[in-house]
């Protein structure tokens, strides 16, 4: 056996089994039980106030998730595009905050996201990689949940476009579990893989030696799939957890809630709403002996919702690990220290 050959099996294998290979250090000096528990930077990211985009306060989200007692945060690209080339001082506020980066999704500008059209694929690919292996390595992670660009202007995925999304995800997977990185597509609304047969092909014809996935409870529901059914089926598959509740109106659908009506009301509820019964799927993550993240998934409040401020609104689904599903690992919170009511200001780091 060849030294490329023996380290590539060693990582495969490895992972598959929830291992965290030597040299991933970084991430795992804050891992105190197999499972860790994060929530989303998009939460601290949102319109200003005056409706104009911004990438978000990712330094106060570090901060107040490490004050709730959570384990870890999940950025998106564009909330740290400014460390890209300078990873030390975003290292430095996680571990002042006691917290790890869960993985680090896709996303802003120069990067290619789109894994359908073959001529755009390759790059695609390539962006990836490169973002796998220069930062998201650099802070321990050991998988890459990533978004895969929208779906076809007439919402059709044909059997072509499904299989140059396979092809592009074996050739982007076999690349970073080179270093150590899992490759984790994200089944989502208004994405490639957004309906089942979107999904059990793609999971079906990937190489599950370079190909996992992220389920998420809530994405799962409204695309139509039962998420119980669809993570006992693709068990091994699955790199990282997303939960998440939506309503329950939402169970069973046929057509998929449009972009529109995520605008007219956010479709991503509390736990504990309804839409999915996560008592018997956090059940079956147990049994399975699950080993990684699970990553409470929420985009900022809305004004006039009545849903709160931020930490009122990152604290509701907090305390419903801990009084709902029991989860005994989270640390104490410690509250009133929020910098934000609706939405942060930009940082100035």
């Amino acid at each position: 056996m060849s030294p490329t050959i023996g380290r590539r099996h060693f990582l495969v294998t490895a992972l598959a089994a929830g291992v965290v290979p030597l040299g991933a250090a970084p991430g795992q000096a804050f891992q105190n039980s197999d499972i860790r528990y994060g929530f989303s930077g998009q939460a601290w990211m949102g319109p200003t106030p005056e409706g104009k985009p911004w990438p978000g306060n990712i330094e106060e989200g570090i901060r107040e998730v490490g004050r709730v007692g959570l384990d870890g945060i999940e950025p998106f690209r564009n909330h740290i595009v400014k460390y890209l080339n300078n990873k030390a001082p975003l290292k430095a506020q996680l571990d002042r905050a006691g917290i790890a980066m869960v993985s680090c999704s896709n996303g802003g500008g120069g990067m290619e996201t789109n894994f359908i059209d073959p001529a755009r694929a390759k790059q695609a690919v390539a962006d990836h990689v490169a973002f796998a292996r220069d930062f998201i390595k650099y802070f321990g992670c050991t998988a890459f949940k990533f978004n895969m660009g929208g779906r076809p202007r007439d919402n059709v995925m044909t059997k072509d476009q499904l299989k140059t999304l396979v092809s592009a995800l074996n050739d982007l997977g076999r690349q970073t579990i080179e270093f150590g990185i899992r490759a984790a597509p994200h089944p989502h609304l208004w994405g490639p893989m957004e309906r089942e047969h979107e999904v059990r092909y793609v999971l079906d014809n990937t190489d599950p030696r370079y190909v996992w996935f992220t389920p998420d409870t809530s994405h799962l529901t409204l695309c139509g799939m039962d998420p119980l059914v669809i993570m006992r089926d693709y068990f091994s598959r699955i790199a990282e957890i997303h939960y998440k509740d939506c309503l329950p109106k939402y169970r069973g659908n046929k057509v998929s809630p449009t972009q529109e009506m995520h605008r007219e009301r956010n479709l991503y509820e509390d736990l504990g709403t309804g839409g999915v019964d996560l008592k018997p799927i956090h059940q079956l993550v147990l049994a399975r002996k699950y080993k990684g993240w699970i990553s409470l998934d929420y985009d900022s409040p809305r004004p006039g919702d009545g849903s709160g401020t931020l930490e009122e609104n990152v604290m509701r689904n907090r305390n419903y690990l801990a009084d709902v599903l029991k989860i005994t690992t989270l640390k104490p919170p410690v509250l009133g220290h929020s910098a934000c009511k609706m939405y942060c200001e930009p940082s100035k780091i």
